[in-house]
């Protein structure tokens, strides 16, 4: 199994494609996001390489833990990293497409107190508002490299 994984990454790193999908229930956060996702920084970074400025704050997911191992397999292979000014953590992320139609990204920051079955997804808008997304709601969200 994992060998066929690390093959599917390789081949998602070659040609810049979709790696997988899946689904994952909202949840409030603790409100951390907002202060580090207004760092100049992070958001310069973000636009450059993910073309927008991401809204301060992260929707966030808690997925089923059967998806814990491709996922931590995602982020410790993952070579999309900012690295902050001092005092701030790293974050990597990977670009990500929520309910089939919102482009993002998944963020893992260094420094976190979320479990580790939490996703954090971050877009140019604020979510909960445009889409009237609430806790509860299941979403999906399918990762590109």
């Amino acid at each position: 199994m994992v060998k066929i994984f690390y093959s599917l990454v390789y081949l998602c790193n070659l040609i810049g494609r979709y790696l997988m999908k899946i689904e994952g229930e909202v949840t409030t956060g603790f409100g951390k996001a907002a202060y580090f996702l207004s760092q100049e920084f992070y958001t310069k970074e973000f636009e450059k390489n993910l073309g927008f400025i991401p809204f301060p704050g992260t929707l966030n997911l808690i997925i089923n833990e059967k998806y814990l191992d491709n996922i931590n397999e995602l982020k410790n292979n993952c070579k999309n990293l900012i690295k902050p000014d001092e005092g701030f953590g790293a974050v990597k992320y990977i670009k990500a497409i929520l309910n089939d139609e919102i482009k993002g990204a998944i963020v893992f920051p260094a420094k976190t107190t979320h479990e580790e079955n939490y996703l954090e997804f971050i877009c140019k808008d604020k979510l909960r508002d445009i889409k009237s997304i609430k806790d509860g709601d299941i979403l999906s969200i399918e990762f590109f490299l």
